[in-house]
């Protein structure tokens, strides 16, 4: 019995990082197609993909997010990054609505009145898109492998300098979130010696 139970804890403990790589990858795909503009953004039929390829990717991030090692890392990082992952949901949630309105007047008139409401505009189209908050959780929950995975911390923390500003790049989220993505592939999926 005890054995058939550590199986499958191993079983879900790998499906959830993998589901977790998985995500980031959808999520870089919904930055790239991002980065060809708005006009692209709203020209896509017949769904809006950039924001689909996001909201899926941070969804798939949760399952692992919350079964990060029970250290003190994580009692910091899992409830930073559920925040951020909340963020970007809503900004999503935003984005589809923009995206349905046929012109652009009427994606102004909708900008014009949600920026006048904080408790949307502050939380979801502030902080959301900001990469803040989701990718400091990020950096602290690869703070809890500092022992094993010292190299794939480092490419994390490089990620975020990126995202943050920090080092100028063009194309920053795709660049932040491609190391991002190549930092927790090194960190989960790399055998500990």
């Amino acid at each position: 019995m005890a054995i058939t139970q550590h199986y499958n804890n191993t079983k879900i403990e790998i499906m959830n990082k993998i589901f977790f790589l998985i995500g980031f990858a959808f999520f870089l795909i919904g930055q790239i197609i991002l980065a060809k503009g708005n006009d692209f953004v709203y020209s896509q039929k017949p769904i809006d993909f950039a924001h689909w390829f996001l909201l899926v990717g941070v969804v798939f991030l949760i399952p692992q997010t919350v079964s990060f090692p029970r250290k003190i890392f994580s009692l910091i990082g899992i409830p930073i990054t559920l925040i951020g992952i909340v963020c970007i949901i809503g900004m999503c949630v935003l984005d589809f609505i923009w995206w349905s309105f046929p012109s652009e007047e009427m994606r102004s008139n909708f900008t014009n009145h949600i920026s006048q409401v904080p408790s949307i505009w502050k939380p979801f189209i502030t902080i959301g898109p900001s990469s803040k908050v989701f990718n400091l959780g990020l950096l602290i929950l690869s703070l809890n492998y500092f022992k094993t995975k010292k190299l794939g911390i480092l490419i994390i923390l490089l990620a975020n300098l990126v995202l943050w500003h920090i080092i100028p790049l063009p194309f920053r989220l795709i660049f932040g979130y491609a190391l991002t993505l190549i930092g927790f592939s090194m960190i989960l999926l790399k055998k500990s010696k």
